[in-house]
C-alpha cells in the first residue's frame, strides 16, 4: 500500500487556511461537469479551498452543482467559452493561490486558445494542465519552459501523440521513454496515462502506477484525476510526489469502485464518491 504523507491524521488545531487553496480554470457552455467533478475531486482529498474562475454562463450550475466551491464568473466568448478578455481577472483570481489546474472542458476555442498561451508563461504557482489545455498547447510546447513554477501535464495517449508528433501507437510503444524525454525537454512533471498510469520528472524520478481498471476509461475520470493532484499541490506537495501520490489513489479508488459495481457501469462520479474510502485503506 502506497505511503501518503499528505493523508496523515490532522492536528487538532488545523483549519481550512492550513489545507491548501487551489484555482480551477475549467468548463465552458456543455462542459461544466468537467469543472464540477475536478473540484469535487479536491475537496475529497482535503483541500481547504477550492476557488474555481469559469464562463459567466455557467456560474449557475456551479453554484448549484458545488455548495462548497467559490466561484469565480468570467469574460466568455459567444459561444460560452473563456474569453482572452478574462485576462487580468485570471492573474488576479490566481494571486494568493498555492497551485492550479488549468484545462478540464475549456474547448479549443481560438479566443480560448490565446488565452492560455498568453497564461501560460505568467504562471507563478503550481500549475496542472490538463485536457483541452494540452490540445492547445500542440506546437506551442516551448511555452511550459517559460513558467515560472513547476507544471504538471497530464495527457491521455491521443493527446501526447498531438503534443509530439507521433502515433499514438507509438506512444503506447515507448510510454516511459517518451515521458522521461518531454520530462526534461520541457522542465515539467508528466503524468501519461492509461494502464499503468507513467509518472516521470525532469530529474528522471520514474513511477508505474499498479493501481485501476478498464472501467476508468470513462468520461470525467481524468478530470477527478487533475483535482486530486490539484489538491495534493495546494497542500504542499512538490509536483512529482503530488502526481505519484494522485495516481495511485484515484486508481485505488476505482478499484473500490469497480468491485462494487463492476466496470461496465463505472462512471466518473463513482471514482469520485469512493475517494473517501481508499483514503481510508491508505490510511
Amino acid at each position: 500500500m502506497q505511503k501518503i504523507k499528505l493523508l496523515a491524521k490532522r492536528s487538532k488545531y488545523t483549519h481550512k487556511g492550513d489545507c491548501g487553496h487551489l484555482a480551477i480554470l475549467a468548463g465552458s457552455l456543455g462542459m461544466s461537469g468537467a469543472g464540477c467533478l475536478c473540484a469535487a475531486a479536491a475537496l475529497r482529498t482535503g483541500c481547504g479551498l477550492v476557488t474555481w474562475g469559469l464562463p459567466k454562463s455557467i456560474n449557475i450550475v456551479a453554484e448549484v452543482k458545488l455548495t462548497e466551491v467559490i466561484t469565480k464568473p468570467l469574460a466568455e466568448t459567444k459561444s460560452g467559452t473563456l474569453s482572452v478578455n478574462s485576462f487580468f481577472a485570471i492573474l488576479d483570481l490566481l494571486k494568493q493561490k498555492d497551485a492550479a489546474v488549468i484545462g478540464p472542458g475549456i474547448s479549443q476555442d481560438s479566443q480560448t486558445k490565446k488565452l492560455i498561451l498568453k497564461l501560460i508563461p505568467e504562471l507563478r504557482i503550481p500549475s496542472i494542465l490538463d485536457a483541452d489545455c494540452l490540445n492547445i498547447l500542440k506546437g506551442e510546447c516551448s511555452l511550459l519552459k517559460r513558467a515560472k513554477s513547476s507544471i504538471v501535464v497530464t495527457p491521455h495517449p491521443g493527446e501526447m501523440a498531438r503534443l509530439v508528433g507521433r502515433s499514438v501507437e507509438y506512444i503506447q510503444k515507448n510510454r516511459k521513454t517518451l515521458a522521461l524525454h518531454f520530462a526534461n525537454q520541457y522542465n515539467v512533471t508528466v503524468v501519461l496515462k492509461g494502464a499503468g498510469t507513467i509518472v516521470a520528472d525532469s530529474h528522471n524520478n520514474f513511477y508505474m502506477n499498479k493501481t485501476g481498471n478498464p472501467g476508468m476509461a470513462t468520461a470525467g475520470s481524468g478530470d477527478v484525476l487533475s483535482g486530486i493532484i490539484g489538491s495534493f499541490l495546494a497542500q504542499g506537495a512538490d509536483a512529482f510526489e503530488a502526481a505519484k501520490a494522485s495516481v495511485y489513489l484515484h486508481g485505488l479508488a476505482g478499484d473500490i469502485a469497480a468491485n462494487k459495481i463492476g466496470e461496465v457501469s463505472l462512471m466518473a462520479s463513482d471514482i469520485l464518491a469512493h475517494i473517501p474510502e481508499a483514503i481510508s485503506k491508505v490510511r
